[in-house]
């Protein structure tokens, strides 16, 4: 079932904005949402330390990220439920971002097939990287057989979460009466989402062993999203567990309380010593924001609230439009920051806004056997 032919499609919000009820979902966070404000707030409390009579005579936003080059340093993040949002839903954004050379990360819980958005996504010649984020629900042969699909469509990276084992309703989305209905297309779920007592889905819950599991089988490069303690990103790369770390809080819509992603960013990028490309979301609002994370040694950000709005205001032409903007506003960024390429940004051109300790290790888990959940 398509969001054109679905029962419900008729019942989705118009461009003009969202309901109340989809808004709280979409927008919403966890708890008192201290983590959803602290990531918008974090990008804003560096400060730029530029020299002068140091322009480029060019300046180009590409970005090489697992072994290609890239028209811009940025992907849309996995959202779930873009139908709620607007009538072409995760379609309608794979096409604005293809148009303007953006990546897309299809979320698990999308309304619309892998296949298709693979299918309108991969003919355009200057789009940007096409990752399928996978929830390891059910049986591990339900990933696979999910991440099968996505590498015969040609996606180029499997983006495994790793940080929300256990997820609830917001309280901001309970109090509007946020709830999908029966008949809601997931087509791309590996398997229906754990549910029961507390107990049982901890019994579900991911652990290192199953990602060895998953990286020894997967069909695509494998990327960890979800990744805030700097031994944690040491251990996946000693382990060789994965090509690329996303740092992530789930956009504070998981757990309360985690730091922002601007914070714990130096600290990964110094765990992993290059080894592999650290990736973040959370809290990214402006190209000035995107600007700030690559200084801080990420390769390229993902980006979801913003697309959302734009997409719910305005449809694709919204979400094309953002992306322009950016493009022009990063650009001159990083020509008044005397950087010709997004590589050239570093720490060295930031006032951070307070000291970070990132270096406090723990030590690895032991592995075992992957756990089929039922």
């Amino acid at each position: 079932m398509t969001p054109a032919t679905a029962p419900h499609a008729a019942a989705a919000p118009a461009p003009s904005g969202l309901s109340a009820a989809a808004r709280a979902y979409l927008l919403g966070g966890a708890g008192e949402q201290r983590t959803l404000q602290a990531n918008v707030a974090a990008w804003r409390a560096f400060t730029w330390w530029p020299r002068v009579l140091a322009t480029p005579p060019h300046v180009s936003a590409t970005v090489e990220l697992l072994g290609r080059r890239w028209p811009a340093p940025w992907l849309a993040a996995p959202m779930a439920h873009l139908l709620l949002a607007h009538p072409q839903a995760e379609l309608g954004l794979a096409l604005a971002c293809a148009a303007q050379g953006a990546g897309l990360v299809l979320s698990t819980q999308a309304t619309v097939p892998l296949e298709r958005v693979a299918r309108a996504v991969l003919p355009e010649p200057t789009r940007g990287p096409l990752w399928f984020q996978l929830y390891p629900y059910g049986e591990p042969t339900a990933w696979l057989h999910v991440a099968d699909r996505a590498a015969q469509a040609c996606y180029e990276a499997i983006v495994l979460t790793v940080d929300a084992p256990v997820q609830w309703t917001s309280p901001q989305a309970r109090a509007a009466g946020f709830a999908l209905p029966a008949d809601w297309p997931q087509p791309n779920l590996p398997a229906g989402a754990p549910h029961g007592t507390l107990d049982a889905l901890l019994r579900c819950a991911l652990r290192w062993d199953d990602v060895a599991w998953l990286r020894q089988r997967c069909p695509l490069p494998l990327v960890l999203k979800g990744i805030l303690h700097p031994a944690d990103a040491r251990h996946a790369c000693d382990a060789g567990l994965c090509d690329a770390i996303i740092v992530s809080n789930h956009g504070g819509r998981v757990l309360d309380g985690l730091p922002a992603t601007a914070l714990a960013l130096p600290g990964i990028v110094q765990s992993v010593g290059g080894r592999v490309p650290v990736l973040v979301d959370g809290g990214l609002r402006s190209a000035a924001d995107v600007a700030v994370a690559l200084a801080l040694g990420a390769r390229a950000v993902l980006v979801g609230r913003p697309l959302i709005e734009a997409l719910a205001s305005a449809g694709p032409a919204g979400v094309a439009a953002l992306w322009r903007q950016w493009h022009d506003e990063l650009r001159g960024t990083m020509a008044l920051l005397g950087c010709a390429e997004p590589a050239a940004l570093h720490p060295n051109l930031l006032r951070s806004p307070a000291p970070t300790d990132p270096n406090n290790a723990a030590p690895s888990q032991p592995e075992r056997s992957p756990t089929p959940c039922t």
